[in-house]
């Protein structure tokens, strides 16, 4: 059975055989395989960073406007929290706990996307929070005199996937078509 599109719940509750049949195909593994691939993509990018660019030595990709620097953040986001690694790696270990009780009963292709998205990209950082205790990061913007701080692969499906649920949650729901004729 495909999912409805325009599902207003990304979840459900099946508690019989009869409601499991009725119940929309599980999206777990979708889920799971995004975040797989989120997170082999994020650790292949971050060993490749590591070993070929020299720390603070900005590499230009676009001019000035794109380069390859590689700093470690202790922080957040915008090295906001800087010194609070281990509240940062709390905070990322309830979200990666709770995308995966979420995704047991999920039903959404979006949110399975969207989800596992955020679910790669939490645990990639996690992980450099834990053996690291510091996020590798190597992508860097310039737009004239605005500098966005540096990030990574994490940091970019964590954002994608977190517009891809929002935007999920905004488009108008198609109504279920009518059977009665009164």
């Amino acid at each position: 059975m495909t999912e409805p599109a325009g599902s207003a719940d990304p979840v459900t509750e099946a508690d019989t055989a009869d409601e499991v049949e009725a119940t929309p195909r599980r999206r777990q593994p979708l889920l799971l395989a995004v975040a797989a691939a989120v997170l082999s993509a994020d650790i292949v990018s971050k060993v490749l960073a590591v070993k070929l660019l020299t720390p603070g030595q900005p590499v230009p990709i676009v001019g000035d406007t794109v380069t390859w620097t590689l700093v470690r953040n202790s922080g957040a986001a915008f090295s906001m929290a800087t010194g609070y690694t281990w509240m940062l790696t709390l905070v990322a270990s309830a979200v990666v706990v709770g995308i995966f009780w979420m995704g047991r009963r999920l039903v959404s292709t979006g949110w399975a996307i969207g989800l596992g998205m955020i679910l790669g990209g939490a645990m990639g950082n996690l992980f450099d929070r834990v053996a690291w205790g510091a996020v590798t990061d190597f992508l860097d913007f310039y737009i004239g005199t605005l500098h966005w701080p540096a990030f990574n692969v994490a940091d970019s499906a964590v954002v994608i996937g977190s517009g891809l649920l929002l935007f999920d949650l905004l488009k108008p729901k198609r109504e279920p078509a009518r059977t009665d004729v009164s």
